[in-house]
């Protein structure tokens, strides 16, 4: 602590000398040179996300790993039919996987609706945007929210509107082929099942893929249309030449969404699984997952199986993701 001194006059009225005037003690230490002090607010803000990531995500997927390194077995003891006891088997539930027909079969089902579902959403949501973009479009608005509807109905409840419409007793479709003497659609029969499970993921799904495409074409700026228009492009040309190349992080965004989505297909066949004989309780993996934990208490395998459906995701998804940083980067180069 240092002191200051002021001139001052004596009272003689003769030469000015010095005055000593101490300062005022603050109470505080004085804080080293090499310290600082470590904030706490961004880590009170965080701690409740991590928290939540803990309990939610981190301890039940820990939880899964673990069920699925054992087993149930039977073993003799006091009981005469033996009792069921839980035991350690490394990967021999992971081999099982592996080695499931119907788990493999619903696998391939799952490719072919996928191959419906995730090109024609994508391509659908494209349009939309590209056409709301469009300067001369009227009621954007309007349109907008129209698209976007279907994604705020919950998915059982798409599942059941779409439903009675495939069934040859309410269906509006089937009353015209009907009455063109072409007989009932079979919405929900043989392959045209895949088609009708697609569609109402593609009716649900397309408004919200298009609202963030919308979204990206919105944040190019004009001066690039308006160059391109001055030296004669027309509105078609732009949208393929210039729009689409600029939206492609977009479009492998809503891209991976869709995959993942398609990965998880389970309340929409489970929801039509009444109206139909062709829907399995492992027409999907999830009903199968589903099926092994819940119906023949079979949790270890279900386990087994969620961690590999997880981990193809993961991997897909990263694979994906990995083809467009390379194709844009040869693009940039």
């Amino acid at each position: 602590m240092t002191s200051t001194s002021t001139p001052s006059r004596a009272a003689d009225g003769g030469a000015l000398r010095p005055e000593v005037v101490h300062p005022v003690r603050t109470g505080r230490a004085p804080r080293p040179a090499g310290r600082r002090r470590v904030p706490v607010a961004p880590y009170l803000f965080v701690a409740p996300a991590v928290v939540l990531f803990v309990v939610f995500m981190l301890v039940p997927l820990l939880y899964t790993i673990w069920s699925s390194l054992r087993a149930y077995r039977i073993e003799l003891g006091t009981s005469v039919l033996g009792v069921r006891v839980d035991r350690f088997v490394g990967f021999e539930n992971y081999a099982a996987v592996f080695q499931d027909a119907e788990l493999l079969a619903s696998f391939g089902r799952l490719a072919v609706y996928g191959l419906i579902a995730v090109p024609l959403t994508l391509g659908l949501a494209l349009l939309f945007a590209l056409l709301l973009d469009v300067p001369a479009v009227r009621a954007k608005r309007f349109s907008r929210t129209a698209i976007f509807i279907p994604y705020a109905v919950p998915g059982v409840t798409a599942a059941l509107l779409w439903g009675f419409m495939y069934l040859p007793l309410t269906s509006p479709f089937s009353y015209v082929t009907e009455a063109l003497g072409w007989g009932p659609v079979p919405f929900l029969e043989g392959n045209g099942l895949f088609g009708s499970l697609a569609n109402i993921a593609i009716w649900g799904g397309v408004g919200f893929n298009m609202i963030i495409i919308y979204t990206s074409l919105r944040g190019i700026p004009t001066d690039i249309y308006e160059s391109a228009r001055l030296d004669g492009a027309s509105e078609l040309q732009i949208a393929l030449r210039i729009k689409v190349p600029l939206v492609v992080p977009a479009l492998v965004l809503t891209g991976v969404f869709a995959l993942i989505g398609t990965l998880q297909l389970y309340g929409e066949p489970n929801t039509l699984r009444p109206l139909t004989t062709d829907i399995t309780q492992s027409w999907a993996p999830l009903m199968t997952i589903y099926r092994d934990a819940f119906l023949t208490d079979d949790l270890p395998s279900a386990a087994a199986s969620s961690t590999v459906l997880a981990l193809g995701t993961v991997l897909l998804s990263a694979l994906v993701l990995g083809i467009a940083n390379r194709k844009r980067s040869e693009a940039a180069s």
